[in-house]
């Protein structure tokens, strides 16, 4: 072997002064090696494809040596071929037969070889037509093996990773040896050691040179740490299928409480992307048509599965994006001076539960359907921040202090600037990052931090609506998801399931937002439904009445067709989950009936 290299060197250098090199033949070599030296490296080659023939030479030699030693064992090679087959249809996918057809397919091949072998052992394989079974019986059950497509993938793999010193020499990364790989239903993956001095980082700034020596396609090539976070060490993925190239549908909420991960749409490898928000803010980035609606829609579509969460919502597009939410939303502002009064509500809320904490020796809120977890969902942050800058403040101050009394802010911006995210500490205290496309490369870093770009972080080559990239305490690898789709009817089918099971503010909260009301000589933002006057249904002197008994005399006056809730909710100026809690203790004491869907009166002894 170290005469064959001294040999090409010296041909190389031969070749550099502009000479042929001869080819000599020793007397001493015999060419009869030469050819077999040949052969057996092509049969190594391709010693898949070959497998069935290696089978079928390797049975006609056995059942001989078999019948000529010990022809009384056929009936254990028949048992043990039927049990062997029984095993692998019960068992396979242990074995990596993931699919019922290849558990099929290998227990067909174990009962039709041990059957022949026990035929050839007891009577020889001269006896019958033993010898046409073998050869026909070989080329039926060949083609199956042939044809298959992992089989195939493997094969293009393991040829694909004999090359790898080459493909690591063209690529910067000489030194670097494969240990490991594994073929999926989307492509395959590699473990890989890196040499003495190589980086994780140097790795993935070769990822399109990597591609290019792998002849796939862009895009296709992903690189990670091992699960062990070694820093010699890293993972190759190929995907030969892109697992996101279709919209995924939503398969309905993931959590009933804020405690718990949110699912928020599948990674590459097929697990699920979660993030818990408790304690935690979040920033939603991407360029319009990125699909980041759509990953607001999977948030909205989880929260209002929870029942330890009021959610707050903004909206300055006139409630466009969110209003089909509106149901599940306790606030809905859609106007500068209704996002301002909200805001400041928030900052009273979260002063007033840090005050309750402190005076019981608490230092955390722990969210419960009683005292639930305060959620605010700004839609298009940068429009706020242009449309009422005053609001920075106030946002400001729940970004930094909202964690420990439950009370969490999710921004969801194009471009999350500093301009548009204001001066302050907003963008800084976002735990949670979730990128979708960006138009420029340095887009990514404002969205999920400075440096992520040179990492691996590329935001800007997502492909598709619906692609994106999460930091996370969780996340903190480059791992592409797709966030499930909600179609209108789903979104709509939604919030009405889970309307009627909305929690109300605590009273610690409900208390210091009245507080800030009377102090500001302001009216409550108008919740989920148009204003009182649009509505036609007359107001009331808030200092005259309170809103139980607003309540109950609207109930009390009712015709007999009930009123509507919407007019409750105008009536009162109260918020929908605030209603249907009143209605709910009113109709277990027998004071009111549900006429009709939403419409409600009080029964017939207290009507009037």
């Amino acid at each position: 072997m170290n005469r064959g290299r001294k040999m090409r060197r010296h041909a190389r250098k031969m070749r550099g002064y502009g000479l042929q090199p001869m080819v000599v033949i020793n007397h001493d070599e015999r060419l009869p090696d030469l050819a077999a030296v040949v052969i057996a490296r092509a049969l190594w080659r391709y010693r898949s494809e070959l497998a069935p023939l290696h089978i079928l030479g390797t049975l006609a030699i056995g059942g001989t040596v078999l019948h000529a030693t010990r022809p009384g064992w056929w009936p254990y090679i028949l048992g043990a071929a039927m049990a062997t087959a029984w095993a692998l249809g019960a068992f396979g996918d242990r074995l990596g037969l993931t699919s019922r057809g290849e558990r099929l397919y290998a227990a067909t091949v174990t009962v039709t070889v041990g059957t022949w072998l026990a035929a050839a052992t007891a009577y020889g394989i001269t006896a019958w037509h033993l010898p046409h079974a073998l050869a026909l019986g070989g080329l039926v059950l060949a083609v199956p093996w042939w044809a298959h497509r992992r089989r195939r993938a493997r094969v293009r793999v393991d040829r694909q990773l004999a090359a790898w010193p080459e493909i690591a020499q063209a690529v910067g990364l000489a030194g670097s040896r494969v240990q490991s790989a594994v073929v999926d239903v989307w492509g395959w993956r590699a473990r890989l050691a890196l040499a003495r001095g190589q980086t994780l980082a140097e790795v993935t700034a070769k990822i399109p040179a990597i591609e290019s020596a792998l002849g796939t396609h862009r895009g296709a090539v992903r690189v990670h740490p091992t699960r062990d976070d070694r820093a010699d060490r890293f993972e190759l993925r190929v995907l030969t299928t892109d697992p996101h190239a279709d919209a995924i549908a939503w398969p309905g909420p993931s959590v009933e409480t804020i405690a718990e991960p949110i699912d928020l749409g599948p990674f590459e490898d097929a697990t699920a992307a979660r993030v818990l928000l408790l304690r935690r803010h979040a920033l939603i980035g991407g360029i319009a048509g990125s699909g980041k609606s759509g990953g607001i829609n999977v948030l909205m579509g989880n929260l209002s599965a929870c029942r330890d969460v009021v959610i707050w919502a903004i909206d300055l597009k006139r409630g466009m994006e969110l209003r089909p939410w509106a149901r599940c939303i306790d606030r809905l502002a859609t106007t500068p001076d209704q996002a301002r009064v909200l805001l400041r509500d928030a900052v009273a809320v979260l002063e007033a539960r840090a005050a309750w904490l402190a005076g019981r020796g608490r230092r955390t809120w722990e969210p419960t359907p009683d005292m639930p977890a305060l959620v605010i969902v700004i839609d298009e942050y940068a429009e706020l921040a242009d449309d009422a800058p005053e609001t920075i403040g106030d946002t400001d101050s729940i970004a930094r202090r909202g964690r420990a009394v439950a009370v969490t802010l999710v921004a969801a911006t194009q471009r999350p600037t500093q301009k548009a995210m204001g001066k302050g500490a907003v963008r800084s205290q976002m735990d949670v990052r979730m990128s979708f496309r960006v138009r420029e490369r340095r887009d990514v870093d404002l969205i999920l931090g400075q440096g992520m770009l040179a990492t691996g972080w590329h935001a800007h080559a997502l492909n598709a609506p619906g692609k994106f990239l999460i930091t996370a305490p969780e996340h903190d690898t480059p791992r592409r998801g797709r966030a499930y789709l909600l179609t209108d009817a789903t979104v709509a089918e939604t919030a009405d399931r889970h309307a009627n099971n909305r929690p109300g503010l605590d009273l610690v909260s409900r208390t210091a937002v009245e507080e800030a009301h009377a102090g500001l000589h302001l009216q409550p933002v108008s919740t989920r439904t148009a204003p009182k006057e649009a509505a036609g249904v007359g107001t009331r002197d808030e200092a005259e009445d309170d809103p139980e008994s607003t309540l109950w005399d609207m109930l009390t006056g009712a015709p007999v067709e009930g009123t509507p809730v919407a007019h409750l909710v105008n009536g009162t100026g109260m918020s929908r989950p605030w209603i249907y809690q009143r209605l709910r203790a009113l109709a277990d004491a027998d004071r009111v009936i549900q006429v009709s869907r939403g419409r409600w009166r009080a029964t017939g002894e207290h009507s009037q």
